[in-house]
């Protein structure tokens, strides 16, 4: 048995989370949020029999795209305490996908 943990953006996670339960995946979803921009996003957690975890990370790669995305970080002026913002591109969205081995499955 394996447990797969999926950060994914909040905008492709509910897609994928659809299209997993669809495949008849079990998943449970915590609402996560990310380290630099703050933003929401979600932890999909999988627990899946070792032959199908191929077919869910397919699912990940088919919902979860990357794409780009322009944020504002200040940047020095030169003069103490006054900073000006700059825009800056960034990617976002995609997965994060963890596997793990599960040593014990109990269903109470």
């Amino acid at each position: 048995m394996k447990l797969i943990l999926a950060i994914v953006q909040n905008d492709d996670g509910h897609k994928a989370l659809a299209a997993l339960n669809d495949a008849g995946f079990s998943v449970t979803k915590l609402a996560t949020t990310g380290g630099f921009l703050r933003a929401g996003n979600m932890t999909l957690l999988v627990g899946t029999e070792e032959e199908r975890v191929d077919e869910a990370i397919a699912i990940f790669k088919e919902r979860c795209h990357a794409r780009k995305h322009i944020v504002s970080t200040p940047i020095s002026a030169g003069i103490a305490g006054m900073y000006t913002p700059q825009p800056m591109e960034i990617q976002i969205g995609g997965a994060t996908i963890f596997v793990v081995d599960v040593d014990r499955f109990e269903k109470v």
